[in-house]
């Protein structure tokens, strides 16, 4: 274990660097056209997965690519670690993202995500809260966008039972676009809470789109039963992974906080 603890040393220290760095490197796209900041997004997406790769032992499996439709939509995903967002940041052409108001007073962070257009929510503002959100949310829809929502509102670990709240089916509803579950493994590998990496094979698999015009109860029934199966199937074969890599390594303990 004190390899995998070196190794996630190694590997968090130079995260943040890249970090650092390309925040500097995008100060100028904050006077540019939003896709020269999502042209960084994805250099930091590319330079993490490859982070992993060669420190962690860590490779990435995209499942269902095929699968993500052009133009506006709502991505519903499993959040599991930090890992997700900025991989699906890289991956669609316009996202926009659900997140609470407080980093946008990050420095340069703060900027950089207003300038990427995110949807900053006050949790403690009560039910205007939803008023709020859902008329920007169908506002970045209308535009061409795709909203990016985890519908458990923060990370869970892997194998944790599910929480969806209702803020899903609400956007789906107001939007009346597509939405799209996603379902991950991250949480064995890049779990929450530590700096730990574990080695494997991290798995985002994007699932078939739901059309829109479903009633709420049945689109919220439909997608967690859709992402919670895929996750269950994708967890599980992750840990049969970990436990050939690590099952014998002093102090391993298989990740599901």
């Amino acid at each position: 274990m004190f390899s995998i603890f070196l190794r996630s040393l190694v590997f968090n220290v130079l995260f943040y660097v890249v970090i650092v760095f390309l925040a500097l490197v995008a100060i100028p796209t904050l006077f540019m056209p939003v896709h020269a900041l999502l042209t960084v997004v994805r250099w930091w997406s590319n330079a993490t997965l490859f982070l992993m790769r060669t420190i962690c032992n860590i490779k990435a499996e995209f499942r269902g690519v095929e699968k993500i439709p052009k133009g506006p939509l709502v991505i519903a995903s499993k959040h599991q670690s930090f890992w997700e967002t900025f991989t699906i940041a890289a991956m669609v052409d316009r996202p926009i993202f659900i997140l609470k108001r407080q980093l946008i007073y990050i420095p340069v962070f703060g900027q950089l995500l207003t300038k990427a257009g995110v949807i900053a929510i006050d949790r403690s503002a009560g039910g205007k809260v939803l008023v709020d959100m859902t008329r920007r949310a169908r506002a970045a829809v209308q535009s061409g966008c795709q909203l990016v929502i985890f519908p458990e509102g923060t990370r869970r670990a892997a194998g944790a039972p599910a929480k969806y709240k209702t803020g899903v089916s609400h956007l789906y509803s107001a939007c009346d676009v597509p939405c799209l579950p996603v379902a991950v493994n991250s949480g064995l590998f890049w779990p929450r809470r530590t700096f730990m990496r574990y080695p494997g094979t991290v798995v985002m698999e994007f699932l078939d789109p739901v059309p829109p015009g479903l009633p709420k109860d049945e689109f919220i029934a439909r997608v967690r039963t859709e992402i919670e199966e895929a996750t269950g199937r994708i967890v599980e074969a992750g840990r049969r992974e970990q436990e050939q890599l690590l099952g014998s390594a002093p102090g391993y303990m298989p990740s599901g906080d």
